[in-house]
């Protein structure tokens, strides 16, 4: 891990800048190689998440995975994988503005170490944050949006795509070939 990610996850270790803090068992900071060209945001850790301290651990994590090896082609450990916020919200409810707020400059400091050349966005929260706007979702997905020197694909949530069957899946697969592509363009170079 890069210096300033470790610094990173020391700080948000400790953090107590909002009130989830109150209820985490850990901080579920992220996992993967910090010099990675692809990077995942997820909306916040499970209960899962929250007893390991390891995002994406749970059933979303393991359909993750499995796309990550039938889509991509690699494993969790040849990307990076975070969240927006890095506490669970209680009982898995959507985190609020204010606790959105406390971990963006954690969120901005993983992108800024880490330095993808591609960040796949899953789902709402990380989509409409990173790409500054209240389009949904199912709006975004489809395509990729330039982001500072990278591009970002917005997908749906491995939440979504275990409750929304076969076409949110295929929809979500679509994408990761979005974001794979991208990337063969990064790794042609």
């Amino acid at each position: 891990m890069s210096n300033s990610l470790e610094l990173l996850a020391v700080e948000a270790g400790s953090c107590t800048m909002c009130g989830l803090a109150d209820g985490r068992s850990s901080v579920v900071f992220g996992s993967g190689d910090p010099a990675a060209d692809l990077m995942f945001v997820g909306e916040g850790p499970g209960a899962e998440e929250d007893r390991q301290g390891v995002p994406f651990v749970g059933r979303s994590g393991k359909l993750l995975d499995r796309l990550l090896d039938e889509e991509l082609g690699i494993d969790r450990s040849a990307c990076y994988i975070t969240n927006v916020v890095k506490c669970r919200p209680p009982e898995n409810r959507d985190p609020r503005s204010d606790e959105i707020a406390a971990c963006r400059p954690y969120l901005g400091g993983q992108i800024r170490a880490i330095d993808p050349a591609v960040v796949v966005t899953l789902g709402n929260f990380s989509s409409k944050l990173l790409l500054e706007t209240d389009t949904g979702i199912t709006k975004l997905r489809g395509r990729s949006y330039p982001f500072g020197d990278r591009q970002l694909v917005p997908t749906f949530h491995p939440a979504a795509a275990l409750r929304g069957g076969a076409e949110v899946m295929a929809r979500m697969r679509s994408d990761l070939v979005r974001a794979k592509k991208l990337m063969e363009r990064v790794w042609a170079h």
